[in-house]
Order: C-alpha cells, then structure tokens, then sequence
C-alpha cells in the first residue's frame, strides 16, 4: 500500500510541474530585466529539481516492485557520452567564474564500443555519475573514460573532489546515503539497479593520490 500511495503521488506530481518549467522558461525569454531574469531562474531551478526528485521516486518503486523494463537496442556508448559531455561543458560555461575553473575532460578508447543496452537508461548512469562528481568536485577536472576489454566495456568517472566519507563507503549505493546538501541519495541506488539490470556491475573508490574519488561500471559487451 505504501508503495502503490508513492507510485500515484510521483505520478501526481509530474503534472504541474511541466506547466511550471514550460511558462516559466516561455515568460523569461520575453523579459530583458536582469532582476526579474534571476527571479525566474530560482523558480526553474528549484522545479527543475523537483521533476528530478519525482523521476527518482518513480524509478526506486519500480526497482523495489521489480516492475523496471528495459527496452535494449545495439548502440555506440561512445557517441552517448560524447552528446552527454558537451551538455555539461555548456552547462559549466553558462555558471560563474568560480565553476568555469572546473574542466570536464573525455578520454575515449580508439575503438567503437558497441553494446546491447538501453539507452535511456545508461544515459541516466552516466549523467547521475557526473553530476555526484559535480557535487563534491568545485575546482580541478573531471575525466571521463571508456574502453572495452574481451567481454566488458569500463565506463569512469574520476573527480579531483572531496573524495568519498569514510562513513559513506559501506553503504554507498543504497539508498539515501550521501553527504551532500543537495542531493537525496537515490541517484547511485538507481544506476546500482539498472547497471546489474544489464547484467554489469559498478563500484567507487578513492583515488590513491588523495585527491578525490573514481567512480565506474561495466557492461557486458555480447
């Protein structure tokens, strides 16, 4: 009963707001005042989280009814975090100073890495990897990495952040575990599912530098 009420109220949710993030964004092209602007860009921001709140609680009661449907193509995972990280370097452009010192690197294999996959969903992972990295990484790079072994293809993220607490790493990928202020702790309980949904894993550990945290999965190539 619980998770059925969790189900309708997400649902319920998405309905206002679309309308909200449509007319908003629509009503701040159309003003030139900078006050006003700002205004407007609270409003989506904060709506902007709530949709993503919304789709996390979606996605955790289809994970725990064991209702998630993957829908598999043959793709090239490079092309995908191609598209993916020139999003966020325009994202990271449109911020202040302060962040524009942080540098979202890609590092590809040589070769195409074709595998059988959904989409949609390993989008959702390496975009909630990157943005746990932008969380805790203020200064310095990310780097992202892909290649492929004989029977796997290895996705990274590795950060220069504040690396991962000590009181996190036993229970990082379950849910609600994280130490940030603004987030909920659903994100790598998520990619966890839908990575071993594949048929693939996913783990993290600190960086032997000292300096920040590498997180990465794998998915079966055949």
């Amino acid at each position: 009963m619980q998770r059925d009420f969790i189900n309708i109220a997400a649902h319920e949710l998405r309905t206002p707001i679309q309308p909200i993030l449509t007319l908003t964004d629509a009503l701040r092209s159309k003003l030139k005042d900078t006050e006003k602007k700002e205004i407007l860009d609270v409003i989506l921001r904060n709506a902007r989280r709530l949709q993503q709140l919304t789709e996390d609680i979606l996605d955790v009661t289809k994970i725990e009814s064991r209702t998630l449907e993957l829908h598999k193509e043959r793709f090239n995972l490079k092309d995908i975090l191609s598209n993916l990280i020139q999003d966020y370097r325009s994202q990271i452009e449109k911020k202040d100073n302060n962040e524009q010192n942080l540098k979202i690197l890609y590092e590809p294999s040589n070769d195409d890495i074709s595998v059988h996959a959904d989409k949609v969903r390993i989008a959702q992972v390496i975009s909630n990897l990157i943005n746990n990295s932008l969380k805790f990484t203020k200064l310095g790079k990310i780097s992202i990495t892909s290649k492929k072994n004989d029977s796997h293809a290895i996705v990274s993220v590795k950060d220069t952040g504040t690396g991962i607490d000590p009181e996190v790493m036993h229970k990082l990928f379950s849910k609600f575990a994280t130490k940030s202020f603004s987030g909920t702790g659903l994100g790598l309980f998520i990619s966890k599912a839908i990575v071993e949904a594949h048929g693939g894993k996913i783990w993290a550990e600190n960086n032997a530098d000292g300096k920040g945290a590498t997180f990465s999965f794998s998915l079966p190539i055949k």
